[in-house]
């Protein structure tokens, strides 16, 4: 299985691609989308869509995962990254790609093993869970190898609790 993972982010969207099987999983790429905040918002949705479309024919994922809304307590910022949300699922649905989505702070459980931990503590375990030399570096494509990451975990569990159901 091939995972994207998205950090949504208007200036920056972090990606990264983790494949493996089962619990075993490595690190195949990641980077990030630029964009600059002198363009309009429309201009950096058509950027941010080019490139994760760029991704994606490159990577060819089988799914898709993205972090969750959630609550910001300035709502100019939420509305803005759910409309990045909204332009990455429509891309991803378009492609036939199967998409998964998780709460920032069952992510940073998973990865970290705390909730609350903080972006150096995310970026840390990514680093070890994927057995790379040095942290990945922006923060946000560290986050979009936790999302990844999470996503195997939790993957992992639904498919054992559909065969134990099926007994």
């Amino acid at each position: 299985m091939r995972v994207l993972g998205i950090d949504p982010g208007s200036e920056t969207l972090g990606w990264g691609v983790v494949e493996g099987s089962g619990p075993k999983y490595g690190c195949t790429a990641f980077g990030t989308v630029r964009s600059s905040p002198k363009l309009s918002f429309a201009k950096r949705l058509v950027k941010i869509y080019a490139g994760v479309s760029e991704v994606i024919d490159r990577h060819s994922p089988d799914v898709l995962s993205i972090e969750e809304a959630f609550y910001a307590t300035n709502v100019s910022v939420a509305m803005k990254l759910g409309q990045v949300r909204g332009v990455v699922l429509l891309l991803a649905e378009q492609r036939g790609i199967e998409i998964a989505e998780y709460a920032p702070r069952l992510i940073k459980q998973t990865v970290v093993g705390y909730g609350n931990a903080e972006k150096h503590q995310v970026g840390e375990m990514v680093r070890i869970l994927l057995s790379l030399a040095v942290v990945p570096a922006p923060h946000d494509a560290a986050d979009a190898l936790a999302i990844a990451i999470c996503h195997f975990h939790h993957a992992g569990m639904k498919e054992r609790i559909a065969r134990s159901s099926s007994r």
